[in-house]
C-alpha cells in the first residue's frame, strides 16, 4: 500500500534532526508526563485512614501492644525500645463487635480499617510526637480518632513512677486542650478521647486502675500549680500574668483547686482509665479485651 505524500512528508520532517523537532520531543517525553502527574495528583482525593496514636513512657508496652494486635497472636513478639514511628493497619467489622484476634478476611466480613501509630517514649523524642499531635488535633477534618496513653502499672508503684508518667501525660492533655483555640477554621475540631491503658496489671505489684486514676489526677494538679508559681517567680509581674497567657499552660478548669480528668470534657477530651495486660489472656489478667472494645467504639 502506497503511503500518502502528505504523511510521508510529515514523517520525514519529524525524523529529520532540527530544533523544532527536538523541542517537540522534549515536550512530549519530559514535560507531558510531569504535567499529567501533577494533574492527577491534584485532582485525586487521597483517602487517609482513621488513626489511633499510642503514646507513653518507654517500657510501658506500646510496641508490644500493636505487634500483638497486628499479628492477632496470643503472645506479643519480642520488642525493643523504639526510636521511630511504628505504624500498623488494623481492622474491625462494621458494627465494631469483632475481636482483635478475628480474621475478617477469612470470614468474609466487611472491615473498617484504621491505623495504630506507636510513638517513641524517650524524653528526647517526645517533641516530635507532641508536634504531630498538635498538628493533627487542631484540624477540623482530622483523621485522629483517639489517643492511648500507655503506662506500666507496676512501675507506677515505684518511687517517682507517678511523677514521670504524669509529666508526659500533662503535655499530651495540654496539646489536646490547646487544639480548641489553635484551629484555623471556624468549625470546632472533633472530640479526641484518651485511654490511659494501665498495662501489666497482672503483676502483684501493679496499682489498680482506680488508684492510678486518683494518683495521676493529684500529680497533674501539682504540676499545673508548680507551673503557675514558676511563671509568677520568673520575673513576670502579677498584673502581667494574664497578658502572658498563664492559662495557656493551665490544664483543665482554669483556677480550680484540684484537677480531675472530668475537667477535660470541656475541651471535648474524655479520659478513661482501664487496666489490662499485653501478655496473656487466659487467667493471667484482663488482657486486651477492654482496650480493644474501647478502640472499636471510637472507630
Amino acid at each position: 500500500m502506497e503511503i500518502p505524500a502528505a504523511l510521508m512528508g510529515a514523517l520525514e520532517y519529524l525524523l529529520t534532526p532540527s530544533i523544532p523537532v527536538m523541542v517537540l520531543g522534549f515536550v512530549i517525553v519530559v514535560l507531558f508526563p510531569i504535567w499529567l502527574h501533577m494533574y492527577l495528583s491534584g485532582s485525586t482525593a487521597y483517602i487517609t485512614l482513621p488513626s489511633v496514636l499510642v503514646v507513653g513512657p518507654p517500657g510501658a508496652g506500646k510496641t508490644a501492644l500493636i505487634t500483638r494486635l497486628e499479628r492477632r497472636t496470643p503472645q506479643p513478639a519480642t520488642t525493643y525500645t523504639s526510636q521511630t514511628l511504628n505504624i500498623v493497619e488494623l481492622a474491625i467489622n462494621e458494627d465494631g463487635t469483632s475481636k482483635y484476634s478475628d480474621d475478617l478476611d477469612a470470614s468474609g466480613a466487611v472491615a473498617k480499617k484504621f491505623l495504630m501509630v506507636d510513638t517513641p517514649g524517650h524524653g528526647k523524642l517526645r517533641g516530635a510526637t507532641l508536634a504531630r499531635l498538635a498538628s493533627a488535633a487542631s484540624t477540623a477534618e482530622t483523621k485522629l480518632r483517639a489517643v492511648i496513653y500507655m503506662v506500666d502499672s507496676a512501675a507506677l508503684a515505684e518511687d517517682g513512677g507517678i511523677a514521670a508518667a504524669a509529666s508526659y501525660l500533662y503535655e499530651i492533655l495540654l496539646a489536646l486542650q490547646k487544639r480548641m483555640s489553635a484551629g484555623k477554621s471556624s468549625k470546632a475540631p472533633p472530640a479526641i478521647p484518651v485511654l490511659i491503658a494501665a498495662n501489666k496489671s497482672d503483676l502483684f505489684t501493679a496499682l489498680p486502675a482506680t488508684l492510678i486514676k486518683s494518683q495521676l489526677e493529684a500529680e497533674l494538679g501539682r504540676i499545673r500549680t508548680s507551673r503557675s508559681k514558676g511563671l509568677l517567680s520568673s520575673g513576670v509581674g502579677a498584673d502581667d500574668v494574664d497578658s502572658a497567657s498563664e492559662n495557656d499552660d493551665w490544664l483543665g478548669e482554669y483556677g480550680s483547686k484540684a484537677f480531675q480528668f472530668g475537667q477535660m470534657r470541656e475541651f471535648d477530651t474524655d479520659v478513661t482509665v482501664l487496666a489490662g495486660n499485653v501478655v496473656g489472656d487466659n487467667g493471667s489478667g484482663p488482657g486486651l479485651d477492654k482496650w480493644w472494645r474501647w478502640i472499636a467504639d471510637k472507630m
